[in-house]
């Protein structure tokens, strides 16, 4: 009878020991997941032995603040002179065109800087599918929050602009252009418009937008 009861016992012991273990997995693994099942993403801050900055480096500047856009409703509208105007779903960006990462560094104007990895697509395999008229020579970015700018057309193509939907290997958080920004290399960071819902090819080289018109260079040229 001893034997039985220490037997007995022991069996209670290992049953606490194993629920408690499990118990704590289970703690540990909703903490990571968000009780989502999905694991957090992680931002790179290395990549190919360049250190990154982080997406966190940023200072907010946008005309009204941080834009929360719906990817399941969103539109991307590409019109102007073009032969056949175009809407694009999040999707059909994102899943139907090819990517491409590229390191680039965002200068803004008030003298601070940040090194991201890109990733995203190119801004002219998009236009190229609306078929640009000869008489096009500028792209003009509008975006949610009613910020615009305008680029020209031979910058965007033979640079190989990105329109990027993910930075560090996340993707864009709201605060910092969801679902697209401009990667607007070797300009000044208003050039790099976030929240985009429509390129218009143009001919107007007089365009200016949203800090253009308020005196910024239109070229906005890294010095």
């Amino acid at each position: 009878m001893y034997k039985e009861k220490i037997h007995l016992l022991g069996i209670l012991l290992i049953s606490v020991v194993i629920a408690g273990i499990f118990v704590r997995g289970k703690y540990r693994t909703s903490e990571i997941t968000n009780e989502t099942g999905v694991l957090t993403p992680v931002e790179i801050r290395d990549y190919k032995g360049q250190k990154l900055s982080s997406i966190d480096d940023f200072r907010e500047n946008s005309i009204k603040g941080p834009q929360h856009i719906d990817k399941k409703s969103y539109e991307l509208v590409v019109a102007g002179l073009v032969n056949n105007p175009l809407v694009f779903t999040y999707d059909n960006i994102v899943n139907e065109h090819q990517n491409y990462e590229k390191v680039v560094t965002l200068h803004c104007v008030e003298g601070w800087d940040v090194t991201i990895l890109w990733e995203g697509v190119l801004v002219k395999d998009l236009i190229e599918e609306t078929g640009v008229d000869s008489t096009a020579n500028i792209v003009i970015f509008y975006a949610h929050d009613g910020y615009s700018t305008s680029l020209p057309l031979n910058y965007i193509v033979s640079n190989d602009i990105l329109m990027a939907y993910k930075m560090n290997g996340v993707v864009l958080p709201p605060k910092r252009g969801f679902p697209f920004q401009l990667v607007a290399e070797s300009k000044l960071g208003y050039k790099w418009i976030k929240w985009i819902t429509r390129i218009e090819l143009s001919d107007d080289v007089n365009y200016r937008g949203y800090w253009e018109s308020r005196g910024f260079p239109n070229d906005a040229d890294v010095p």
